[in-house]
C-alpha cells in the first residue's frame, strides 16, 4: 500500500511568469491593510459579514459553485467567486500575484501548488491547519503538494481521483466476470484482449490519450506507485521513470498496441475526448476519472488502478485552495476554508452530489454507502499519491512534453530509449 511521504522542496526556483518577486515568507494573517487582517485567526475564524472573493479555474466549477452556494446561504460573509477558463488560469493568477491583486481565496490545480507556494503566493495557515482536529484524515496528497519547508499553505478544494473502471455488460459478453476486478497489470491487458476478441462494430478493449501527458500521468502513474515504487525522488528533482514497474506499464500498453486492443484515436488523441468513447459504452476497460461516474449511464465497475503483482493506487488530482498573500481578510478567509472542511460541507455538500471527499473519516458515509463504488473511491484515496515537483508542468504536461515522448517512443514507436528519455525528464525537473 502506498502512503504518500511529506515532501519539503527547498530549492530556490526561479519566478513565475509575470512575477519578478514573492519571495518573502508570509505570516498566517496578511500583514497591513484592515483591522480584521491584523487579528489572530481563531479555529473557526471570523463570520462577521465581510465579502471575499475568491478565484478557480472552469474544470472545478461544478464543485466550486456548491460550496459557496452553501457557505452564503448558511454564513454571515459572502464569497464572490469567479470562474476561470483553464487555459487563461495561470496567466490570470501570475499577473494579479505581481500587482498584488490576488483575491483572498484561490483554487490551484495540484500540481502547480509547489511552485506557487514555493513562490510565496499562498498565506501560511500551518497553525491553523495543525488545529484541526481530522487534520491526519485530510488527504496526505494535497496536503503534502501545499507544503514547503514545513509550512503548509493549502487544504484540498476538489478531488480528482483516477481508478480502473470496467463495462460490466462488455465483460460479460466477453466470458469475463463482471463483478471481479483485474488486479493486476496483467488482468488488466488479458481483459481488455478478451473485450477486443468480441470484435464487436466500433468497440475496444481499452482506451487513453497517448498523445496527452497529462492524461497519461493520471492514469499510469498509479500503477507504478501500487507496485511499491516512485515515479520521482522525494525532491521531484529526478525522474524515475525507467524503473521496473514504470517499464512493465510501457511494455503492457505496447502489447495492447499491437494487439489492436487501444482505441485507435487514443494514439492522436490529446485530451479533449479522450474519455468519451468508454462513456459511450464502446470501450471494455481502462484507467478513468472518478469525477464522471455520475455521468455514466451503463453500469460500470469501479477498483483501484493496480500494479504488475497487484496493489492498487490512484493519482489524486484535483484543485487544492489557500488564502493568497494580497488578502487582509485572512481571518475570514479561513472561516470559509475551516468550513469547508467540515463534516457538513464534505458530506452534505460534496458527497451528497456525488463527489469524492477529502476526509478518510468520511469516505463512507450516508451517500457514498447507497453506491459501494463511491466508497472504494473514497478510500482508494488514501492509499494514492500527488507527485510533487515544481516544474511538473514542463516535465509532463506541456505539449511535446520529455514524458509524452518517453511515452510515445516506446509504445508506439517501439523505441528503446526508455532511460535516454527518463533523463530528458529529469534535466527538466532539475532546473
Amino acid at each position: 500500500m502506498h502512503t504518500t511521504r511529506r515532501r519539503a522542496l527547498r530549492r530556490t526556483v526561479t519566478a513565475l511568469a509575470a512575477t519578478a518577486l514573492l519571495a518573502a515568507p508570509l505570516a498566517a494573517c496578511a500583514s497591513g491593510g484592515e483591522a480584521a487582517s491584523d487579528e489572530p485567526i481563531t479555529a473557526e475564524g471570523v463570520d462577521d459579514g465581510s465579502t471575499l472573493t475568491l478565484w478557480t479555474r472552469a474544470p472545478i466549477e461544478r464543485q466550486a459553485k456548491l460550496l459557496v452556494d452553501a457557505y452564503n446561504e448558511s454564513h454571515e460573509n459572502q464569497v464572490e467567486l469567479t470562474v476561470v477558463p483553464n487555459d487563461d488560469y495561470v496567466a490570470k493568477v501570475g499577473a494579479a500575484a505581481g500587482s498584488g491583486g490576488l483575491p483572498d481565496l484561490f483554487a490551484a490545480d495540484i500540481v502547480y501548488v509547489p511552485n506557487w507556494a514555493q513562490q510565496g503566493l499562498f498565506a501560511d495557515i500551518s497553525e491553523q491547519i495543525d488545529g484541526l482536529d481530522f487534520k491526519d484524515d485530510i488527504n496526505q496528497g494535497h496536503l503534502s503538494a501545499g507544503t514547503v519547508d514545513d509550512k503548509e499553505y493549502v487544504l484540498p478544494f476538489a478531488l480528482d481521483l483516477s481508478m480502473l473502471f470496467w463495462n460490466k455488460e462488455l465483460f460479460a459478453e466477453a466470458g469475463l466476470d463482471p463483478e471481479k476486478a483485474p488486479a493486476t497489470l496483467a488482468e488488466f491487458s488479458e481483459a481488455a484482449q478478451a473485450v477486443q476478441a468480441l470484435n464487436k462494430p466500433d468497440t475496444y478493449g481499452t482506451a487513453t490519450g497517448l498523445n496527452c501527458g497529462g492524461c497519461l500521468v493520471f492514469t499510469w502513474f498509479p500503477s507504478v506507485w501500487a507496485s511499491g515504487e516512485e515515479v520521482m525522488t522525494d525532491d521531484g528533482a529526478e525522474a524515475l521513470l525507467d524503473g521496473d514497474a514504470a517499464q512493465a506499464v510501457y511494455d503492457t500498453w505496447a502489447e495492447l498496441e499491437k494487439a489492436g486492443a487501444v482505441l485507435p484515436s487514443s494514439t492522436d488523441e490529446a485530451g479533449p475526448t479522450w474519455t468519451a468513447a468508454f462513456s459511450e459504452g464502446k470501450v471494455g476497460v481502462m484507467p478513468f476519472p472518478a469525477t464522471l461516474l455520475p455521468s455514466l449511464e451503463f453500469d460500470a465497475g469501479v477498483a483501484g488502478i493496480p500494479g504488475v503483482d497487484g496493489g492498487v493506487s490512484t493519482f489524486v488530482g484535483g484543485d487544492g485552495i489557500g488564502i493568497s498573500k494580497d488578502s487582509k481578510q485572512s481571518a475570514q478567509a479561513w472561516n470559509f476554508l475551516n468550513w469547508m472542511m467540515s463534516e457538513e460541507a464534505q458530506v452534505e455538500v460534496l458527497a451528497k452530489d456525488g463527489n469524492a471527499v477529502s476526509r478518510g473519516d468520511l469516505a463512507d458515509n450516508e451517500y457514498a454507502a447507497a453506491d459501494p463504488r463511491l466508497v472504494t473511491i473514497n478510500e482508494v484515496a488514501a492509499q494514492g499519491s500527488t507527485p510533487v515537483a515544481l516544474n511538473f508542468q514542463q516535465a509532463f504536461n506541456a505539449p511535446g512534453s520529455p514524458w509524452l515522448a518517453l511515452v510515445r517512443n516506446r509504445v508506439l514507436n517501439g523505441e528503446d530509449a526508455v532511460e535516454a528519455d527518463n533523463e530528458e525528464i529529469t534535466a527538466i525537473l532539475s532546473q
